[in-house]
């Protein structure tokens, strides 16, 4: 393991942490902080699956928040994906790039041979694992995919966001989201998921309601059977919105899930029906994340700062919902941005794959010049892992 290590000395240990009011402390924890190696080599590989963003985990036992077995199997889910060859370090012709794939890990090591990454095949040519075919589909729209989760409540089926996206423009940013929609996979299906059911949501809000935004960037499953320490029975899912990185909440029952009008938008004060009330409870944080509960009582919402900043963040909150303390950096990831153009993104937390007292957190890192890196240094688009140890 790097030996690279960052002590955050906070004020007070984890623990203590009530100050003077008896409210709960927001703002001080103490914590150490460093490369994960090995499972940054997971994923740093030269042939078949080489690359790819989002790396959202699902585990397939529904226990959210507990640690995985030997035996258990976690779900990697992955947005934009590249395949081909890398030989003596070059990046080798007939590499394509697929909208999303997705890989499947036995055990809670990061063990190359306990991985197997999967994609569609169309004409004997890699395709995405998943195409959106809904009543809104654009003819043009592809996939990047949000957070997931195994629903406990309604036959163990495998939930996940998909942004419906579209190619605007040239560029490493000539694309927009275009609508959002949940992809449903039925228990005992085997990637690259051939038969998955699929359907709109009203969960993406347009240039018309004011700032673009759209829910499914983190799930946090509150239940005793997910293994949340202080289970109220809800999913909490989070959304996105603006510029800001403005963060919004709903929460429905599992059973409840797919019926759009059971779920609840937090206006700061109520749960409420109208989905354009939902207030921002923190902002700065990135279009995909995650919360996790902390073994004291509070929570762990992980980030990247501002979308795309340097630095990989945590806000203390004292419920799924807020209040949500100052930004706490835990990690910076300079010595990843090699090149002027590299830039790091979505950092998340990996609490099934994490020890005890313990979160495994990634990151990922893309370029505002994709495809000339890529050909230069074509093991860049990967995500990279960072460990944080609570005191």
């Amino acid at each position: 393991m790097n030996t690279r290590t960052l002590t955050a000395l906070l004020a007070i240990p984890l623990g203590l942490f009530f100050n003077k009011t008896g409210a709960q402390d927001l703002t001080n924890i103490k914590f150490t902080v460093s490369d994960e190696d090995e499972w940054s080599k997971l994923f740093t590989r030269s042939s078949g699956w080489f690359g790819g963003d989002g790396i959202y985990s699902i585990p397939l036992n529904g226990a959210e928040s507990k640690t995985a077995g030997k035996k258990d199997k976690t779900l990697f889910i992955f947005s934009d994906s590249m395949l081909g060859e890398i030989s003596d370090g070059k990046l080798q012709p007939g590499s394509k790039m697929i909208h999303n794939s997705v890989a499947i890990l036995e055990g809670k090591e990061p063990v190359a041979d306990k991985i197997i990454f999967s994609w569609d095949m169309k004409d004997g040519k890699p395709e995405s694992v998943f195409h959106p075919k809904t009543p809104n589909t654009g003819s043009t729209d592809y996939y990047w995919l949000g957070d997931g989760f195994v629903n406990q409540e309604l036959n163990n089926a495998v939930y996940i966001f998909g942004y419906r996206v579209k190619t605007v423009s040239d560029g490493t940013f000539g694309f927009s989201e275009v609508g959002n929609t949940l992809i449903k996979i039925a228990e005992g299906q085997k990637p690259p998921f051939s038969n998955y059911d699929q359907k709109d949501t009203p969960f993406y809000l347009d240039k018309s309601t004011g700032e673009t935004g759209s829910y499914g960037a983190g799930i946090y499953v509150n239940t005793a059977k997910a293994g949340a320490p202080q289970p109220d029975g809800y999913l909490y899912i989070y959304g996105v919105k603006g510029q800001a990185k403005n963060l919004l909440v709903a929460r429905v029952l599992p059973k409840e899930f797919e019926d759009y009008s059971k779920w609840r938008f937090f206006d700061g004060t109520n749960w409420q029906s109208d989905m354009h009330k939902a207030a921002t409870v923190t902002d700065q944080v990135s279009n995909e994340l995650s919360l996790t509960a902390l073994k004291d009582g509070r929570y762990a919402l992980v980030f990247q700062q501002n979308g795309m900043g340097r630095s990989v963040a945590m806000r203390i909150g004292a419920s799924p919902k807020g209040p949500f303390g100052p930004v706490i950096k835990l990690f910076d990831t300079s010595p990843s941005l090699t090149q002027k153009s590299y830039f790091s993104y979505n950092a998340k937390a990996h609490p099934s794959l994490s020890k005890e007292g313990e979160l495994l957190i990634s990151y990922n890192i893309n370029s505002f010049d994709f495809f000339k890196d890529l050909n230069v240094y074509p093991q860049l688009y990967r995500p990279r892992f960072i460990k944080v140890k609570f005191q």
